[in-house]
């Protein structure tokens, strides 16, 4: 059999997407269902049988899996992750808890504090500690790991142990004592699984880094026996070749790297979203962007210029306060920028203590659902709203997999708007009102820290309730328009086929940048090379297929922060010092309007970006031909508008017979099978020949 087929999927907190790409057609097969939470690969299954039977195809004509998940930043935000203990430098304990030495919202004094991974008790000090140029000024004393073991053993916990981090100062610089003490632990701890600060985040800052390293060991337990349960139930139903995993930079993973750093996957799914939000823009020829996944739990927004993402190497998971920075568990990793949010089509609406009407965070999520799905959730949601107001389609629901009880959704409508004195239906255009307001609130913020303007973007939405919602937010920040890909609700799954396998490295190197130090520098990238060469060949790259890139994180000599500057040469050594230091103040002053020229600068991290070839995603287009619109016209149904202020009648259209250079004006509602499209009034669309709706406002 020939390999014809790439399968993507993408489990989230309330359904699991799937796509089947022909790799020589071009053809797209999707499937949409409920993830099965106590046991994810049984939904995998389940759209693995049924894109399978879909497309009369053997599994061995499937080349390749990529995989994305929630599962890794699930089990940091609910802390369900693994009994974990953590080794650190003597003097260092309560590194944790210090944190920054300040509080994240200094004029709350009731603010509540960071929940951390790791308890008081289960943090051990080790006599040892390296300077800031990696030459040993304590020798590590390994009766300090004795204790430690003893302590264990007379608390009768050692066997509930599952996993260690190891957070050394200054480690980057000299990883000796954290790979010692690591050997040491394999042979006195053989049952727990060991994550090493020199592994995860080799790099400055004390705080971050042992957040990350404790993160990591956290998840690893779990993520390695659920991704280990996939690839064997997957093996189980004939798939053969390798599962790869999708990383928050965009990148794709092998299962055994991707196991030994869950961290990394805190964003994949989201990370996907943006992916498939660049291919559709370079499909509709648009590069400027805000990109609009709403799914069943949340909602996450970034903004692409010039068909880029932007990037981050920190992030922050299970914030206390959802837009305060530093209360949350800071990890530095490679990511795609985005902010994410609690709103989604399970979002759960209440009334607050001021009896104001709130939606969010708390999320039905697959199991009970909403209450219109029947399945024994009473809690009202914006989904409950969507149908109520006649945007959903309760006979179509998953192409009419599943129906939709209307009288359900009233019934816990009618609850919500008992308590707020109001009709049913103001009720629940009230939930769907908050619920964006709530985004557009979010988007405003991510655009501005940008220095952005909506007005000069398109919004591209996507996800099961993203087209849905779409309108009301392009409407709202004021934007050119908006598109609205086809398949959108399974887009994050197609994302993970356009990406290339792709991994990223850092290491501390903080020097002066001078032309004596470039020499060193490329020993640092060239070390790093041959690292991500023997990665990618790993996972099967030819090297001739492989291509490097290089960053660097600089800044003004005395400054505490840097920002990234790409490095596109082969040999630092043969570059003009002036041409990499005004690549630096062209940066600089693009982001903050001026940049000191007169001071000397400095490099701090050295990064590397090692990836093989991106896939060639060719998506099948439909011809222009004859016929009408009317040709896709499904009937009418009753759906509230705001810039009416009632209920029109709208029609509704089949969209698997739209076809190229189709026009018309909204009102409309478009139905697919796994998303619905609301189209607001004052539009105008336009088909293009992949089936895209591109809509701009009159």
């Amino acid at each position: 059999m020939s390999d014809t087929y790439r399968f993507g999927f993408d489990i989230g907190g309330t359904f699991t997407d799937f796509v089947f790409v022909n790799t020589t057609t071009g053809a797209i097969s999707s499937y949409k269902t409920l993830t099965t939470p106590d046991n994810p690969s049984k939904a995998v299954i389940e759209g693995w049988t049924h894109l399978l039977n879909d497309v009369q195809a053997d599994p061995s004509e499937v080349s390749m899996a990529i995989h994305g998940t929630t599962l890794i930043t699930n089990a940091l935000i609910e802390r369900k992750g693994s009994p974990t203990m953590l080794l650190v430098t003597k003097g260092f304990k309560d590194l944790l808890d210090t944190q920054k030495e300040m509080r994240y919202d200094i004029y709350d004094l009731h603010a509540v504090p960071v929940e951390h991974l790791v308890p008081r008790p289960l943090r051990f000090e080790v006599t040892e500690r390296m300077d800031t140029f990696g030459d040993v000024f304590i020798p590590l004393d390994i009766s300090s790991l004795e204790a430690m073991k003893e302590t264990l053993d007379q608390a009768g916990v050692t066997n509930d142990i599952e996993a260690v981090a190891v957070c050394f100062l200054h480690a980057f610089t000299n990883p000796e004592h954290e790979q010692q003490v690591e050997a040491w632990l394999k042979e006195a701890l053989p049952h727990v699984s060991i994550s090493l600060s020199s592994d995860i985040a080799p790099q400055i800052r004390e705080y971050e880094r042992m957040s990350t390293t404790v993160c990591n060991a956290y998840v690893q337990p779990l993520s390695s026996r659920y991704l280990e349960q996939l690839r064997d139930a997957l093996k189980e139903h004939d798939f053969h070749h390798s599962l790869y995993l999708m990383l928050s930079s965009g990148g794709i993973s092998t299962l055994e790297v991707a196991s030994k750093y869950p961290v990394r996957m805190v964003e994949s799914g989201p990370a996907a979203g943006a992916l498939a939000a660049i291919y559709y823009g370079e499909l509709a020829n648009q590069r400027d962007l805000i990109s609009f996944d709403m799914g069943g739990t949340t909602a996450k927004m970034c903004l692409i210029e010039n068909g880029q993402a932007a990037m981050s190497d920190s992030f922050e998971i299970a914030r206390v306060h959802r837009f305060k920075r530093g209360s949350g568990l800071p990890v530095r990793v490679p990511t795609i920028e985005l902010i994410e949010i609690g709103a989604g089509g399970g979002s759960i609406a209440h009334v607050d203590k001021l009896g104001l009407l709130k939606v969010g965070p708390e999320s039905a999520g697959a199991d009970p659902g909403p209450a219109c799905y029947g399945l024994g959730g009473t809690n009202p949601t914006v989904t409950d709203a969507n149908l109520l107001l006649g945007y959903l389609n309760p006979d179509f629901f998953l192409g009419g997999r599943m129906s939709l009880n209307r009288d359900a959704a009233e019934k816990a409508v009618g609850k919500l708007a008992a308590n707020l004195n109001l009709s049913v239906s103001e009720t629940a255009y009230g939930i769907y009102r908050v619920v964006n307001e709530t985004m557009v609130s979010a988007t405003r913020v991510h655009i501005a820290e940008r220095g952005a303007d909506p007005r000069r973007l398109h919004m591209i939405a996507f996800g099961g309730a993203g087209p849905m919602h779409a309108h009301a937010l392009a409407s709202a920040l004021k934007m050119k328009g908006y598109i609205l890909p086809a398949r959108a609700g399974v887009a994050s799954a197609l994302g993970f086929l356009t990406a290339p396998i792709a991994f990223e490295f850092v290491r501390s190197f903080i020097t002066k940048l001078d032309q004596s130090t470039l020499a060193q520098l490329d020993d640092v990238y060239e070390a790093m090379e041959t690292e991500g060469k023997e990665t990618l060949l790993k996972a099967g790259v030819p090297e001739e297929d492989m291509t490097f890139s290089r960053q660097a994180d600089v800044r003004h000599a005395g400054q505490g922060y840097d920002i990234s500057v790409a490095l596109p040469y082969k040999q630092l050594a043969s570059v003009e010092l002036s041409e990499i230091k005004a690549r630096f103040y062209e940066q600089y002053e693009g982001i903050y309007g001026h940049a000191h020229k007169h001071l000397d600068i400095e490099i701090t991290n050295c990064r590397l970006t090692a990836s093989g070839p991106r896939p060639d995603v060719t998506l099948q287009g439909t011809a222009q031909k004859t016929g009408t619109l009317e040709d896709a016209l499904k009937g009418y149904r009753q759906a509230y508008f705001p810039e009416v202020n009632d209920f029109v009648n709208t029609p509704r259209y089949d969209r698997t017979k739209f076809f190229a250079g189709l026009s018309f004006k909204g009102p409309a509602i478009v139905e697919e099978i796994d998303s619905t499209a609301v189209i607001g009034p004052g539009t105008s669309v336009i088909v293009d020949e992949f089936v895209n709706l591109i809509v701009d406002f009159h």
